[in-house]
């Protein structure tokens, strides 16, 4: 089966991300040293659809990164909806800051440069929805920040859970992302204070329902 040919069928039979977006993309990869990070315009359409599903008023976003996923998150809100996003490589700012403040949600997105684990707890805030795509060494400790502040019946999306694969190759085992990874998923499975399901979707999103 070619790959390749299928995620094109699939995109072009989604809803189309927009100029804008398909802008802030291709500046991404251009610009980025990682540029693959950001989510893209499937998953994007993804994010911003289960935001209309779920109607949540507060949505956390740990890893901000060039703004791509913030802005779907945004395009979903309801009015009088925030996302609350972090980043904590102050370097991306410069970039991410001019995307974010030119897309027609930006006054439904607060960009906030810092740790989300120490920072998010101190917003006051109770969240509706979260959605995890920072460090991947650090999944575990952010998931349980997440739930701390969370509303019974939230969502959590986290992102990269299958991690190109490596999730289960061997020659990955000593990759500390990798473990990250395998960590957290293994927690989440086990954690009876949640529902959960792992969508094998572009580098694996898993959707996660508080109890």
């Amino acid at each position: 089966m070619d790959t390749e040919l299928l995620d094109l069928y699939v995109r072009e039979h989604s809803s189309p991300e927009g100029d804008y977006l398909y802008r802030l993309y291709r500046a991404t990869n251009i610009h980025t040293l990682h540029g693959r990070m950001a989510s893209g315009h499937l998953q994007g359409r993804l994010l911003k659809m289960l935001v209309q599903m779920v109607k949540p008023r507060n949505v956390l976003e740990v890893g901000t990164f060039s703004g791509y996923s913030a802005i779907c998150l945004a395009e979903g809100l309801e009015e009088g909806g925030k996302v609350y996003t972090f980043e904590i490589n102050d370097e991306m700012e410069d970039f991410t800051r001019p995307w974010i403040e030119g897309s027609s949600v930006a006054d439904k997105i607060e960009f906030i440069i810092g740790d989300a684990i120490t920072e998010a707890p101190k917003l006051g805030v109770t969240f509706d929805m979260a959605f995890i795509d920072g460090d991947k060494r650090t999944y575990i400790e952010t998931y349980e920040m997440v739930l701390k502040i969370l509303r019974p019946g939230g969502f959590i999306l986290a992102d990269n859970t299958l991690w190109d694969g490596h999730v289960v190759e061997k020659e990955y085992d000593h990759d500390h992302q990798t473990q990250g990874i395998r960590a957290f998923n293994d927690y989440v499975a086990k954690d009876e204070r949640v529902e959960k399901v792992i969508l094998p979707i572009r580098d694996g999103l898993t959707i996660i329902i508080k109890n």
